[in-house]
């Protein structure tokens, strides 16, 4: 008796093919994308030691360290894990008790400071720690090794109808002056849904007397929201923004290299400066190599790759020139004003605190048109942080 042809009697119909194939797609991007976002260094000798990353920090920027450590400590197998940050905290939580990662580094400074003030770090006992500048770390568990300025951007060709602003005073005088050109052409950061730009926001309230006049101007020209510095760039770069307020100066001056048509400015009256902030796990599986690697981001080596080889900035005293905390100091001075690493940081969290700021920024955007965002909402629950 012949045997069925069971290919030919289990054939399958071609929309579940198709559907197949495009399962098949998605998971090879996603495996793909993952990949993307892992690096890892093999060991070249024995026997090895291991090394676990947790960080925020994508692969072009963070490979020229990994790089050069694993350079210096062939002998440690590297992990790192690229996370955003709103999962990198809720990771840590998860893994409280039986951490995997023996790193965690974010730019997120208030989340990274609640997890250090809540037990979940460990002390640095070591040179490079201990003499580390006092306003860039908390105790010797929590220190910043970036020095990454907020700033603005226009469009060069702005300049054919208004001088462009060069401080937060500037971009008032025109949001008032040039309200009507200006109507939906300046950009910066949701601060609803956006940690990085509630960060801001909430920085550029304390340090500034008139921040509320210049919301208030940025409502009245009906501003565009967005939550991150990727998507303000692009809109200025396709020119539906000419101004943009408030961008991650370190992606920025990547992207401005590369879009001749945008300008970059660090505002002259005062410019926030963020930290990538790195701790040590409590319960890092390799606390040995957490160490070193840690005292590695502080030595004057990898804050000179820092200033020479990414955008983020060096903050070592002994490092200078262009893309240090020493140029940028000398350039403005005390217009320099970089998050204080401390129990402010808490209030950034605090729900009243956000209503409060949230409600005021409601009144300045009350007649904004719909398609430009609306008015904001309540504020619950806390925005995603992962959103830079």
């Amino acid at each position: 008796m012949r045997r069925p042809d069971l290919h030919r009697h289990l054939s399958v119909p071609r929309c579940v093919r198709r559907l197949g194939v495009v399962w098949l797609a998605l998971a090879l991007a996603l495996t793909a994308q993952a990949q993307a976002r892992t690096l890892h260094f093999a060991a070249d000798t024995e026997p090895s030691r291991a090394l676990t990353i947790y960080g925020v920090l994508d692969p072009p920027q963070v490979r020229p360290l990994l790089s050069d450590f694993h350079r210096r400590h062939p002998d440690i197998a590297i992990d790192y894990h690229n996370l955003e940050t709103l999962a990198l905290h809720a990771r840590v939580l998860q893994e409280r008790d039986t951490s995997r990662a023996d790193v965690i580094l974010s730019p997120a400074m208030p989340w990274q400071y609640q997890l250090a003030n809540e037990g979940l770090s460990s002390p640095i006992d070591s040179p490079a720690a201990a003499d580390w500048p006092s306003w860039a770390r908390w105790r010797q568990e929590l220190f910043g090794f970036t020095f990454e300025p907020i700033v603005m951007v226009y469009r060069r060709d702005l300049a054919r109808r208004m001088i462009p602003p060069e401080s937060h005073a500037d971009l008032l005088s025109l949001l008032r002056q040039h309200s009507r050109q200006l109507d939906h052409r300046v950009v910066t950061y949701d601060p609803r849904r956006s940690g990085a730009g509630y960060t801001y926001a909430i920085e550029d309230a304390r340090i500034s007397a008139r921040y509320w006049d210049l919301v208030e101007a940025l409502g009245n020209s009906n501003s565009a929201l967005e939550t991150t510095t990727a998507a303000m760039l692009e809109g200025l770069s396709d020119g539906r923004y000419w101004i943009g307020y408030n961008l991650i100066g370190s992606y920025v001056q990547d992207y401005v290299a590369e879009h001749p048509e945008l300008v970059m400015v660090v505002p002259q009256d005062y410019a926030l400066v963020l930290q990538r902030l790195v701790m040590m796990s409590r319960h890092a599986p390799h606390p040995d190599t957490a160490r070193r690697f840690i005292d590695y981001l502080l030595s004057a080596s990898a804050q000179r790759l820092l200033a020479t080889q990414t955008t983020l900035g060096a903050v070592h005293p002994s490092v200078d020139g262009a893309g240090t905390a020493a140029d940028l100091r000398d350039r403005l001075g005390e217009a320099i004003r970089p998050v204080q690493i401390g129990p402010g940081l808490l209030a950034t969290l605090d729900r009243l605190k956000r209503q409060t700021l949230l409600e005021q920024w409601q009144q300045a955007f009350d007649n904004r048109p719909t398609h430009a965002g609306g008015p904001l909402a309540d504020p619950s629950p806390l925005p995603d942080a992962a959103t830079e």
